[in-house]
């Protein structure tokens, strides 16, 4: 049976200091470098987000079977295709379509039931246009997928649209030096989550990949890798649970570990946010401390566009305070662990709270909040709701979460920090 999580909060103080985990967005692009590099790029700190572990698993032992067949020849025995089950890692699923898809092994790539629920057709389209064989297993334009080998480039130049997934153009940038003919990738209309393409070509580029990229087109020629190291940062996406924590606090203190202001990572951006809320973010003595202050809030209107994942969180902490904040940028949300902006809006109204879209901007109603004594939170399998909710344990006196342990998908520690730092966090039969 699956462990809920009781999160008690006795004061509206938090203070001490917090070690996060390695980025997970860092880490999935840094192992799919490492396995396209034959071994000339490493990665250190290594993400134990579960995502990433898994991540790495599939890669190192398919990079370890290549450099078996390599030795000693491909097997004369016809096994049939290898089944990959990613579960619920929709990263993974991206990144390895891409990356089998250029390889000569035959590969069935699947994942949990919400995963065969979540688009790939676009990625695919593009992927069989360069070249690949690609067919689906079961309905049209969704995992399960098989990928059979055999690549042989077609082309260089593919258009993809730009307001879909980043995590599409980012698989195709990551196997582009490794094309035969390289690849000009046509980006139609506005660009999702820029931040993400432009670590992903950062990443790249500390690996020896050079790019161009004029208007909306990115060229990679074929080129070699470089031998280096790259170091996942820690986590600026993890990190934003603890700004909402001092912000819906009375007195904060708290010390982030190992985060710098010059990050690849586009959910950084929480330092400017919640300034709107009264936490300064201060640098030094190798990471971020951040203050509480009593500051008017003033910011009305968020565009979230290039920062996704931080929109639940920014979210909950207005209806908490009872902003009435507006929100844009928030398409992709619909197609991520679950439909997060149907999941806001059922686990918002337990507080009366409602979140009302109105072509593509979501407006909060907080006209009949009220803070209940007991709320239960439902999760959807999604790690994201889980951490955004849990700030709430500030001003409601008893939470409980469905399914504590889907946080491991992107920070395994989040309950026990919490713990350490003053929280009552006790594990429940769900």
């Amino acid at each position: 049976m699956m462990q809920n999580v009781i999160l008690k909060k006795s004061n509206k103080q938090i203070s001490g200091t917090v070690n996060l985990t390695g980025s997970k967005s860092e880490c999935n692009r840094a192992l799919v470098i490492e396995a396209l590099s034959n071994g000339k790029v490493k990665v250190e700190n290594v993400s134990d987000a579960a995502d990433a572990v898994l991540l790495a698993g599939i890669l190192r032992s398919a990079v370890g079977s290549d450099q078996l067949a390599a030795v000693h020849g491909p097997s004369t025995i016809d096994h049939g295709p290898q089944t990959v089950d990613i579960g619920p890692a929709g990263t993974a699923m991206r990144f390895l379509t891409a990356y089998f898809a250029i390889q000569d092994n035959e590969v069935i790539l699947t994942g949990s039931q919400r995963m065969k629920e979540r688009p790939i057709g676009i990625l695919v389209d593009a992927l069989r246009e360069l070249g690949a064989h690609i067919d689906y297993e079961e309905k049209e334009r969704y995992p399960p997928i098989k990928l059979k080998g055999s690549f042989g480039q077609q082309t260089s130049k593919i258009s993809i649209k730009g307001n879909i997934s980043s995590q599409y153009i980012t698989a195709l940038l990551l196997i582009a030096a490794r094309l035969p003919f390289g690849l000009e990738l046509h980006i139609e209309g506005e660009l999702t989550s820029r931040p993400y393409v432009e670590m992903t070509l950062a990443m790249l580029e500390t690996a020896g990949i050079q790019h161009q990229w004029l208007d909306n087109v990115i060229s990679i020629t074929n080129q070699e890798f470089t031998t280096t190291s790259i170091h996942v940062e820690p986590d600026w996406s993890a990190a934003s649970y603890w700004y909402a924590i001092a912000a819906l606090a009375d007195q904060a203190d708290l010390f982030l570990t190992g985060l710098t202001p010059y990050s690849l990572q586009g959910d950084s951006v929480i330092t400017e946010i919640m300034a709107n809320f009264g936490i300064t973010s201060q640098f030094k003595d190798g990471g971020v401390q951040l203050i509480r202050e009593n500051k008017p809030f003033s910011h009305k209107i968020f565009d979230l566009k290039e920062c996704p994942d931080l929109a639940q969180t920014i979210i909950v902490v207005c209806a908490a305070l009872g902003h009435e904040a507006a929100f844009t940028g928030l398409e992709t949300l619909k197609i991520k662990e679950t439909d997060r902006i149907l999941a806001l809006q059922t686990e918002l109204a337990k507080m009366g709270v409602k979140l009302i879209e109105n072509n593509e901007v979501y407006q909060l109603d907080c006209s009949g909040k009220f803070i209940p004594d007991r709320m239960f939170i439902n999760t959807y399998h999604d790690h994201r709701m889980a951490m955004a909710f849990a700030p709430l344990a500030l001003i409601i006196p008893q939470l409980e979460f469905e399914n504590g342990p889907v946080v491991d998908k992107s920070y395994p520690a989040f309950w026990t920090d919490l713990a350490k730092l003053g929280f009552e966090v006790q594990e429940v039969e769900g």
